[in-house]
């Protein structure tokens, strides 16, 4: 079998669209500005506190934790065969895909590509994304009717969505809980369904051109997914707790960004937080960029007493979750690219070294 490195993109370049990173950053300055603009009023700052202020360290805190937790799981579910290092460098690879493509196409192609620069096989690796996944659509599944159950007794919907946008996260509901469900039947009960799930994610402009080369490793993608299939219940749960961890999380943050303005209710912001967290994953745009500001907005803005803030939290909602991985992001991807250079380049050399090998111990005369 040849290598899954060979196959699978050979440099970040081929997954990752300059296009979609200016739209994406673009789209979230000009939003943000915009928001900005409209709740900047000259006396706002006056009213800041900076005994608030530490709040947003601890934000920044947690959105390390979310890091942590999701390299754990994949370090986990990959049954410690990638170094923390290497872990961290493919969540950090995963973020940053996820931060400009647009959420039809996510950052599972970039993970993937990460895993296998990390020395798993491709087919390992598709088999970790897909129950990596998973374990989020089942996070969903146990979020989702608590969130629904919580809309009885407060507004966790805020008014100004109105009739058209309660119905929109309706549809986010049970998109998330019918997607759950097929992902669920194809990792834990059929993998040649997911055989075909992988096939279909091939298809996609940008990895159409391996798809051939892909088909060769999907006997493997579904050997280790009947492995991981057939873990105990133990091993589920595990990796389960570690995804829950992540998502409680990312969903916490725009939370804790607004406690650092200001007092607010605290289980109707986190549940705001949550239901906010779930919509912006349907965002069309390259990374949400745009709407997820304007979700912030609505979601979260009511619960501000100063208009001000409003601005000032969103930008640093964004800066924390955003823009640092955008910069840290490249900063990885150009490590991947630099390691995959000087690997090519010792490779020719060997290689050269080899035939001058052969051609110093061939006879004289032959």
């Amino acid at each position: 079998m040849s290598s899954p490195n060979k196959h699978i993109a050979g440099s970040p370049r081929d997954l990752i669209s300059n296009k979609y990173l200016f739209i994406s950053i673009s789209l979230s300055v000009v939003a943000t500005g915009i928001v900005l603009y409209l709740t900047y009023t000259p006396e706002g700052f006056e009213h800041v506190r900076l005994k608030r202020m530490p709040g947003l360290v601890i934000a920044s805190v947690v959105m390390f934790l979310k890091i942590w937790f999701t390299a754990a799981k994949i370090r986990y579910l990959a049954e410690k065969k990638i170094s923390w290092a290497g872990a961290f460098r493919i969540v950090l690879s995963w973020d940053f895909a996820s931060a400009i493509t647009p959420s039809t196409i996510g950052g599972a192609p970039l993970g993937i590509y990460a895993m296998t620069r990390e020395h798993i096989p491709l087919g390992q690796a598709s088999a970790i994304t897909f129950y990596t996944i998973l374990l989020d659509q089942i996070f969903y599944l146990m979020v989702i009717p608590i969130l629904i159950i919580g809309g009885i007794y407060m507004e966790v919907i805020p008014q100004a969505f109105g009739v058209i946008g309660k119905s929109a996260m309706g549809f986010v509901y049970l998109s998330l809980l019918g997607y759950g469900a097929v992902l669920a039947y194809g990792v834990l009960i059929n993998p040649l369904y997911l055989k075909k799930m992988v096939q279909a994610l091939f298809r996609l402009p940008f990895l159409r051109k391996y798809a051939d080369s892909v088909d060769k490793e999907l006997d493997n993608l579904v050997k280790t997914s009947g492995v991981l299939s057939r873990k105990p219940f133990s091993f589920l749960a595990k990796a389960y707790g570690l995804a829950a961890l992540a998502w409680m999380a990312r969903a916490a943050l725009p939370a804790i960004v607004v406690l650092s303005f200001l007092p607010a209710e605290e289980v109707l912001l986190f549940f705001r937080s949550f239901a906010m967290s779930l919509a912006t994953l349907f965002m069309p745009t390259p990374g949400g960029s745009g709407g997820v500001e304007a979700l912030f907005v609505i979601f979260l803005g009511p619960l501000f007493d100063r208009e001000i803030f409003i601005g000032i939290a969103t930008f640093m909602w964004r800066f924390i979750t955003f823009y640092s991985i955008i910069g840290i992001g490249i900063m990885v991807m150009s490590w991947y690219l630099n390691n995959a250079v000087v690997k090519s380049f010792s490779d020719s050399r060997n290689k050269e070294e080899d035939r001058n090998t052969e051609q110093d111990d061939k006879p004289a005369g032959t």
